[in-house]
């Protein structure tokens, strides 16, 4: 199966590189071949620490050229599309000596492979667009009387169940005259979840008003 790397100046291809080195310590072979100078050069820098493995190969490479070309850099600019298209003439390549340089190593990528690829970058494309923020938040649940069933109170609290809330830890505190409220801690994801629209259609009516006189919110942090 060929084995191809792409954009390996994003996280995304790194991701790639970095899987794919997570049992070699070269990219072919036992030892440094042309194809890791090739896959190098595609690098722009040494990777972070999210990248372990490409990190460790990365200062395998750079350690051999340092050797044997010790002269100090001074920077190059790599130009666009027009650039490259004068660089075979530039250098007296011809144009199958510079596809030699493409960083497909084991051969062509096949049709099914490009469509499988392209399978994974929708699936991602559409994950990333549903992803939504995150909120905790602390709320009082006030009883009606000293005589209210807290029990059943909180029982009725944490039936309510809707996409995107996730009930909490709780306890209950004294606010006087014998009286206790509910401090109910809870998990929404924000495109899915209104605090107002939960307190006012579903924690104050039928049937938690039975139990639960008012809710105030004690905090609203993002996650």
């Amino acid at each position: 199966m060929a084995a191809a790397f792409a954009d390996l100046h994003t996280d995304a291809g790194l991701s790639t590189l970095e899987e794919y080195l997570s049992n070699k310590t070269f990219i072919s072979g036992n030892e440094i071949s042309k194809d890791d100078v090739k896959v190098y050069a595609a690098v722009p820098k040494k990777p972070s620490g999210g990248f372990p493995n490409v990190s460790r190969w990365y200062d395998s490479i750079a350690s051999v050229l340092a050797g044997r070309f010790p002269g100090e850099a001074v920077g190059v600019r790599i130009g666009g599309p027009a650039a490259a298209a004068a660089a075979p003439a530039a250098s007296g390549a011809t144009p199958k000596e510079e596809d030699d340089d493409d960083l497909d190593l084991f051969g062509d990528e096949t049709e099914e492979e490009k469509k499988a690829a392209e399978v994974r970058e929708t699936a991602k494309a559409s994950s990333k667009k549903k992803e939504s923020g995150k909120s905790s938040v602390l709320m009082d649940v006030k009883p009606w009387d000293d005589e209210t069933d807290m029990k059943k109170l909180e029982e009725a609290v944490r039936s309510i169940e809707m996409p995107g809330l996730f009930w909490g830890a709780s306890k209950l505190v004294p606010v006087g005259y014998g009286i206790k409220k509910l401090q109910i801690m809870m998990t929404i994801v924000d495109d899915l979840v209104s605090v107002d629209d939960l307190v006012e259609e579903r924690l104050t009516v039928e049937p938690c008003n039975e139990y639960v006189q008012s809710c105030d919110i004690v905090a609203f942090n993002k996650i």
